[in-house]
């Protein structure tokens, strides 16, 4: 064969296999294109899933809050509280939690099926297990953490620990299956509605925190002999309005995460939860401004969160307006609540009780009176001219969850009570739980190896462990 004859088999041979192998790759191409629905179960899941993390993320937020809004002896402990929420609150919803909330066996009031996220786990729409879990562990953790502000400053540590795996894998999960699980709630004839949690979450934490308030009794000093409530002053107000600002950025993703898609429906709801949050904030600020004669800022920011909480239930159901209406009205209710609680000798030190459980239980009947129109998840409110269907389901849901929670609850913490003990010593309490708890205090002094350092400890001296060994 001559050489000019050898390049054309050559370059034959290799045409071949370049087409050959093209081919190949043009068909493999061919066949994983992903359709118009491929990309949006996609985006879907990564919508959800970057919500859930904005959730978590306001474990941050809670904590900062809470740690701001009471003194500087019991910052760690604070701290500590906030992140075992999450951390053993997770670890119960994974092994129980979730099962009992959507598991599609069991009844009307307690589901079962796909315990450990094993065979039956829920899955909703096109969303991944995994996703829908991830975004409902985070609700959980929220629902636990709420609890800790108003039993802050005098609480044992292995209570508290208990506490919230008992919440956010019995508890929370019970409540939820009525509604979102699919149970009795979503039953009624006109079905009870919460597009996000305002009583699903919220008011079930704030009711929990009624009951362990009420159970632990008041801090040292918060009254005088009188019985006439004094102030206790946070210790870092910056902390707590970063902490608000932390939560309200996470409630973008509780709210128009809620929605479980990335649709056309999620910008509206950020709209009315920018503009209940906003609403909430000037009329908390206007009405301590009224009572107390200065714009207070801890009660502005509690205002904040009250309109966010109010407008949960409602955030995809009311307009701009029915948004501005009941956030405004939150801001207002969050003061008086507050004052009363302070009255009848609940001793809430952030207010936990008055933001998330009267606004959320406001903002959930607030469905029924704004709701704009009908549609397949809530029928139009009262003020729309839609009758009293929906109000009287909404009426129904939270006086339900109001008295299992607190039921529950109440047994819950008179246990822990009666058996390991709820509350610190005297002393404890006095010096502040960071080092009799924690061993080493939350705003702690540069220490050098093996010399004693002090930290002042509500007073007393404290020597400091440093960690290192000789």
């Amino acid at each position: 064969m001559t050489r000019t004859a050898k390049l054309v088999a050559g370059g034959t041979l290799a045409a071949a296999v370049v087409a050959l192998g093209g081919g190949a790759a043009w068909a493999q191409e061919a066949e994983t294109v992903m359709t118009a629905e491929d990309v949006q179960v996609n985006l879907d899941n990564v919508f959800v899933l970057v919500a859930a993390v904005l959730v978590i993320f306001m474990q941050a937020g809670f904590a900062l809050v809470e740690a701001g809004l009471t003194r500087a002896k019991s910052v760690a402990n604070i701290m500590m509280k906030n992140m075992m929420d999450f951390c053993a609150g997770a670890l119960a919803f994974f092994a129980v939690g979730y099962a009992i909330a959507f598991g599609a066996g069991g009844n009307d009031f307690f589901g079962t099926g796909g315990w450990f996220l094993g065979d039956g786990a829920f899955q909703y729409g096109t969303l991944t297990v995994p996703v829908t879990f991830i975004f409902q562990v985070a609700f959980a953790a929220t629902a636990a953490t709420i609890v800790s502000g108003a039993m802050a400053e005098r609480t044992k540590f292995k209570s508290y620990f208990l506490y919230s795996i008992a919440i956010s894998g019995l508890i929370y999960p019970i409540v939820v299956h009525w509604n979102w699980g699919g149970g009795w709630l979503a039953g009624l004839s006109t079905p009870f509605h919460d597009f996000a949690g305002s009583s699903m979450v919220h008011m079930v934490g704030g009711v929990a925190a009624l009951m362990g308030a009420a159970v632990l009794g008041p801090r040292i000093g918060k009254y005088g002999p009188d019985g006439k409530p004094r102030a206790i002053l946070g210790h870092n107000i910056p902390y707590a309005v970063l902490g608000t600002f932390i939560l309200l950025v996470g409630w973008y993703g509780f709210n128009p995460g809620s929605e479980l898609a990335a649709d056309g429906a999620i910008g509206g709801i950020a709209v009315t939860t920018t503009l209940a949050a906003a609403a909430g904030a000037i009329t908390a600020m206007l009405a301590i401004w009224a009572k107390s004669g200065k714009p207070d800022v801890a009660m502005t920011a509690n205002g904040m969160l009250a309109g966010l909480v109010g407008i949960t239930a409602g955030t995809a159901a009311v307009s701009n307006v029915g948004a501005v209406i009941i956030g405004a009205a939150a801001g207002v209710i969050v003061v008086t609540a507050v004052f009363f609680f302070d009255r009848i000798h609940i001793d809430d030190p952030v207010g936990a009780i008055s933001v998330h459980g009267v606004c959320g239980a406001f903002g959930t009947i607030c469905v029924g009176l704004f709701a704009t129109e009908d549609t397949d998840f809530w029928q139009q409110g009262l003020f729309y001219g839609g009758g009293t269907s929906q109000l009287v389901s909404q009426v129904i849901g939270v006086v339900a969850i109001a008295v299992f929670v607190a039921v529950t609850a109440g047994i819950l913490f008179t246990v822990l009570k009666a058996t390991v003990g709820l509350r610190v010593s005297e002393d404890e309490e006095l010096a502040g739980l960071d080092v009799l708890e924690h061993g080493a205090p939350g705003y702690g002094p540069d220490t050098t190896p093996g010399l004693p350092s002090t930290s002042r400890s509500g007073g007393r001296t404290t020597t400091v462990p440093t960690g290192a060994s000789s």
